[in-house]
């Protein structure tokens, strides 16, 4: 796959010709609405822009703890044309999944001064360019992918300021931080969402927390990114049970604890509407770092356990996330999907934080109270 670095081509004429193409190509004839949406995390702050009043309503609602009134100083703008499926008549190549993940996902077209990326299942289409930030497709239908898109601008951002990405949850209580990863489907969200039961505790993050060691603490940030919950965890929990309603509620309840546990059918819980507003942190010191490792129908009880990361890369493989298809690194050279993450970089940002495991059964109640009484003290 091809690097694209847009600063420094020999023909800025070509690059310019070549973007302009595929912006047209993406927004037809669409006309944008005159309002826009100012987001920002730290100091960064960016502007979104559509041609669909009702996805600029659901924006609105879904980043609401982040807006601004203002977008003087955006450091770049989204645009999402909700339209059909574009076709784009070119060759895209597979982006190859993380190991352990299966089926295609994303595919790619790098091109002089940016690269498109293809979302394989829905047929959405999302340029990635210096100056050009679009999304296009059916928006409304797939406003999930869209908010990844927004999101990855500020996992750029951070990324290109120092920070590492890692894949875990994160909650802060009194500004002290606690991080939560785990295989996928290993119960991170349903611990974290248990924890937020605690009034003083607010929510950091979902799934992509950025670490960055300095002098004095490590500063962890994470993304205006919901929740996004498997039936496993709204049916045993009363605080998500309006995300569903009664009935299926009742069928849930029916299936096999493993069978409940595998089921995939994405809700988002709206922190501020379940549970409370004022509940969202985007930033904390980080102290420490709990590692799921359990398992379901284990025989042996929960057991909770201090670990040193530079001898057991079996956990850190599982904090460890690659940057993704959309990630630009601060030359302007694009990411490659055999770019993974370097262990050293990982085991020096987290250098300072108290790592546990947590082994045995699948036990929430029990890793709730030692959170709270341990962990999180």
């Amino acid at each position: 796959m091809l690097n694209t670095y847009w600063n420094n081509s020999p023909d800025m004429n070509a690059v310019n010709d070549a973007i302009a193409g595929m912006k047209q190509l993406l927004t037809g004839e669409s006309e944008l609405q005159a309002d826009s949406l100012c987001l920002k995390l730290l100091d960064y702050s960016l502007r979104v822009r559509s041609n669909s009043v009702l996805f600029m309503q659901r924006m609105r609602d879904y980043f609401s703890h982040v807006l601004v009134p203002s977008c003087d100083h955006a450091r770049a703008q989204i645009t999402a044309i909700d339209r059909d499926i574009v076709d784009a008549g070119i060759e895209f190549v597979d982006w190859k999944r993380e190991p352990g993940k299966t089926g295609r996902k994303d595919a790619i077209h790098d091109f002089s001064g940016g690269r498109l990326v293809q979302k394989v299942r829905t047929g959405m289409l999302f340029l990635q360019s210096d100056h050009d930030l679009i999304a296009a497709g059916p928006c409304l239908d797939y406003d999930n992918q869209v908010i990844n898109f927004i999101n990855s601008q500020f996992l750029n951002w951070l990324q290109h300021d120092g920070y590492v990405l890692c894949h875990a949850s994160a909650l802060s209580r009194n500004g002290k931080g606690l991080a939560i990863a785990g295989l996928s489907g290993g119960g991170k969200s349903t611990l974290m969402l248990n924890l937020l039961e605690d009034d003083v505790t607010r929510f950091v993050t979902n799934d992509r927390l950025l670490v960055r060691r300095q002098p004095d603490e490590t500063h962890a940030v994470g993304i205006p990114k919901l929740p996004r919950i498997n039936p496993g965890t709204i049916v045993n929990n009363p605080r998500l049970f309006p995300l569903i309603d009664e009935a299926s509620r009742a069928q849930l309840l029916q299936l096999d604890k493993d069978e409940l546990w595998k089921l995939e059918d994405k809700y988002d819980a709206h922190i501020g509407e379940l549970y409370g507003r004022n509940r969202i942190q985007h930033e904390t010191g980080l102290r420490r770092f709990l590692v799921l490792n359990w398992k379901h129908g284990a025989a042996e009880k929960l057991d909770v356990k201090r670990v040193d990361l530079d001898r057991r890369p079996d956990l850190l493989a599982a904090i460890m996330k690659p940057s993704g298809p959309f990630y630009v690194d601060a030359r302007g050279y694009f990411n490659r999907d055999d770019n993974m993450p370097e262990a050293d970089i990982y085991l020096q940002a987290l250098a300072d934080i108290e790592v546990f495991e947590a082994s045995g059964c699948v036990d929430f109640e029990a890793l709730g109270t030692i959170c709270h009484e341990q962990l999180m003290d």
